[in-house]
């Protein structure tokens, strides 16, 4: 068997057994590929599985050392080592090739990115002024998905919601004024958490429900223009109108909301430990993040503050 019919059959492996993504089958197969074609030439010859059962670590560290020549950053190479040893492993398992050193092999650490948030001016700014991206002869029913549009923003920011945490609410599950004081979301992995919700994003929501209409308890509380739950590319579209609106960076996503509302409640004294409950976070490590964001901010307003920063 060759290193292209193994690649082929992991491959069908990782969508029929395993159920993998669409993405995550077309990655693990680039960077497969890539790994085949490096070792074809490495070798002399394409791969098959005796040379493939012969690797050693220095091979693969070749690979890796070729791949950061060529610009890849430690994540790219991370994720391309994941795809090969699990191609490693579904070898050893299924076609009898001994397990390899190389398959534990440890890759590039990480540097999980400083979270970017918004100034607080602006990210109060997105739920207020976001409608005025409807406000043109393009948009379908402009009232409509600008209150729409208000309310979900506002909501991403006052309770530091995913987009796709918002976005699976039912009507049933609406913070609307006089409901209970706190909103049960579940969130990555099917966690639950409560997070409280402010008046304003409670005025929003109803607000918003106004221009929907009535519905039974199940029914999505975001619709797109055409009555089905509002897909997450339109929100993004919404909030890229909005950004070249108002001017903002590149970086002001929905999910800078999220970054936004966990920064400042920081910056405002909050305790580390609720953060990570009201984001929901499993780990205490990636919320912490956030401390990244609160000092360079210090730093900054210290370096245009002292007197002697210059």
């Amino acid at each position: 068997m060759t290193g292209l019919e193994a690649r082929e059959r992991f491959l069908a492996w990782l969508a029929t057994e395993r159920r993998a993504s669409r993405h995550t089958i077309e990655a693990y197969g680039h960077d497969v590929a890539a790994f085949l074609g490096f070792l074809t030439v490495h070798l002399g010859a394409e791969p098959d599985l005796a040379a493939i059962a012969a690797l050693r670590p220095a091979d693969l560290r070749g690979f890796l050392a070729l791949r950061a020549k060529e610009g890849a950053n430690n994540a790219t190479r991370a994720r391309q080592l994941a795809a090969i040893r699990s191609f490693l492993r579904f070898l050893a398992r299924r076609h009898g090739i001994a397990p390899l050193a190389i398959a534990g092999m440890r890759g590039p650490k990480r540097v999980q990115p400083v979270p970017r948030a918004l100034s607080k001016a602006d990210a109060r700014a997105v739920g207020a002024e976001i409608g005025m991206a409807h406000q043109s002869d393009r948009a379908e029913r402009p009232e409509f998905q600008s209150a729409r549009d208000t309310a979900l923003f506002t909501l991403l920011y006052g309770c530091g919601l995913r987009i796709s945490e918002a976005l699976g609410l039912s009507i049933g599950e609406a913070p609307l004024p006089g409901s209970e004081a706190a909103l049960r979301i579940t969130g990555k992995g099917g966690k639950q958490r409560v997070v409280p919700v402010l008046p304003v994003v409670r005025q929003a929501i109803a607000d918003w429900l106004r221009h929907r209409g009535g519905a039974g308890p199940e029914e999505p509380l975001f619709l797109g223009a055409r009555g089905k739950r509002l897909d997450p590319a339109v929100a993004q579209k919404s909030m890229r109108d909005y950004r070249r609106l108002a001017g903002l960076p590149e970086h002001a996503t929905p999910h800078a909301l999220r970054h936004s509302f966990a920064t400042h409640l920081l910056a405002g004294g909050a305790d580390l430990r609720a953060i990570q409950e009201l984001l929901g976070h499993s780990s205490l490590s990636t919320t912490q993040r956030y401390t990244a964001v609160d000092a360079e901010g210090l730093l900054a307003t210290w370096r245009l503050a002292h007197p002697r920063s210059d």
